[in-house]
């Protein structure tokens, strides 16, 4: 286990590099010079050289690429040029918030998508199975900030049963209450289409598994039907649903960006958006390189969980 480990964090590194890569000289093409940007009315040609020199925006393309990954790999995502800190403090002080939303989210798809999957196996071309699959065809068909905005609309505005964004309320917030009743339409449209994704791939799993030949001799022995789904087809076909549950860990961080801007979240999404429109090159770089190192992270481990449930797959 632990060569496999190591095995896939070296397999990662050339993943990271290529996004590296792809992050720098993309960014580079992006119209506007941050100088500009930062200086607004006081963007003279002369201001506007002098900040360049100083920020180092002056050097080659490539020159400038090689020290940012030379900073990089000493753990120096550089400093922000709108923010004047460093990059890794504000990840990680936004980091805190995102996490809080996407948590939440793959909580609510992984156990709502697993249980819907499994009903609508168990109960394949009924009613029930129809009403799941037509549910979960709807979900994953709605974007996600279109149903956040409608929610605003019509649970916030409407009802009142909700805050309409924030993190916490302005005056007298801060109790885990006041966390609770803001996040729970965020974190429902964020869940959404990651539930139906799961929803869909648990239920070819399980009838998959369901086909078995060990599942008819359960049952032929008078095993009690729940125990045949729950402890005999569901811990089989949970190997091919790991994969999946990986894909929608980086789903939901990712998509947090989307729902964040909806819901006036103070996570790394609005930081990201925020950071291109003041054309702040460094800090949308380290944020980027941050999720997509989370993205790879959460695939090692739903790997290593993989090899841990079914030993035959490191072979």
């Amino acid at each position: 286990m632990g060569r496999y480990i190591l095995f896939r964090a070296a397999a990662s590194v050339p993943v990271l590099l290529g996004i590296t890569i792809i992050v720098f000289f993309i960014l580079s093409m992006i119209p506007g010079d941050p100088a500009t940007a930062i200086l607004g009315s006081y963007a003279t040609p002369e201001n506007v050289a002098r900040l360049n020199a100083q920020l180092g925006l002056d050097r080659p393309l490539v020159q400038r690429y090689f020290i940012w990954l030379g900073n990089l790999l000493h753990g120096d995502l550089g400093r922000s040029f709108s923010l004047n800190r460093p990059v890794i403090d504000e990840i990680l002080e936004r980091f805190n918030a995102t996490v809080i939303l996407s948590g939440l989210a793959f909580l609510i798809c992984s156990v709502f998508g697993v249980a819907a999957g499994v009903i609508s196996a168990i109960r394949q071309y009924g009613v029930l199975d129809k009403l799941i699959t037509l549910t979960v065809l709807i979900g994953i068909s709605v974007p996600s900030f279109f149903l956040g905005m409608m929610m605003i609309l019509y649970f916030a505005v409407s009802l009142r049963w909700f805050p309409v964004s924030g993190m916490y309320a302005l005056y007298g917030g801060g109790d885990l209450p006041d966390l609770i009743s803001h996040l729970v339409m965020p974190a429902t449209a964020l869940a959404v289409v990651a539930t139906g994704v799961v929803a869909r791939m648990s239920r070819s799993a399980m009838l998959e598994v369901l086909r078995l030949d060990f599942i008819r001799t359960a049952r032929a022995k008078g095993v009690r039907e729940s125990r045949v789904v729950l402890r005999h087809a569901l811990r089989h076909a949970i190997v091919s649903i790991l994969p999946i549950l990986g894909l929608q860990a980086g789903f939901v961080l990712s998509g947090a960006v989307y729902i964040e801007i909806v819901f006036q979240w103070p996570g790394i999404g609005r930081m990201l958006v925020d950071a291109i429109l003041t054309r702040d090159i460094m800090l949308v770089q380290g944020g980027v390189l941050f999720v997509a190192a989370c993205y790879v992270l959460f695939n090692i481990v739903v790997d290593v969980a993989q090899i841990w449930l079914d030993p035959r797959l490191g072979r």
